[in-house]
């Protein structure tokens, strides 16, 4: 919360140091929601849609590993009473190494999923970063603000995501 606070205070001393600069007649500010535009355009749509498929490849990989870990539990859970001290912590041990392994081949499939969607996000939000400028200068904005980084309130008015949508679509489109 507090960073939103000093990020929002960044903010409001831009807008005072700009406005110094230019006449409050001549300011011409606009609001885009980054994840909207990511969510709802075409190559975005088609990023998660890869993401999803690594993610679901993943989770179907480790379900047969989970499903063998929890197997294993109610083993022990019902026949150790049943095993002497020797076998009970053969088997409470086997069952450790293989959740510690289990874990270990979680953790790597979060740092792939994590290194895929940065793969992926990568060109979109560079694109992205042109195409708000080019749109900024072609349509006479002073600036151009994220929603979700600090602005508390603000018009429908200005939000251009849609517009932005449309024009990120044609730039990743034209590549």
């Amino acid at each position: 919360m507090s960073k939103r606070l000093i990020y929002a205070g960044i903010m409001c001393c831009l807008v005072v140091f700009v406005a110094g600069q230019v006449s409050a007649a001549d300011m011409k500010i606009g609001v885009m929601n980054v994840q909207k535009v990511l969510v709802e355009s075409v190559s975005g749509k088609s990023a998660k849609a890869k993401f999803d498929d690594k993610m679901q490849e993943l989770q179907n990989k480790f379900k047969t590993e989970e499903d063998e870990l929890i197997a294993m539990q109610k083993d022990i859970e019902k026949k150790s009473s049943a095993w002497s001290e020797e076998t009970k912590q053969t088997k409470a041990r086997e069952f450790q190494k293989k959740r510690r392994e289990l874990q270990d081949k979680s953790e790597d499939a979060r740092f792939e999923l994590k290194t895929l969607q940065d793969k992926e996000l990568a060109p979109i939000l560079k694109a992205l970063e042109g195409v708000v400028t080019e749109y900024g200068k072609k349509n006479g904005y002073t600036m151009i603000l994220d929603s979700k980084s600090g602005v508390v309130y603000f018009s429908e008015a200005v939000d251009i995501t849609d517009q932005l949508v449309k024009e990120l679509d044609a730039a990743m489109a034209a590549k």
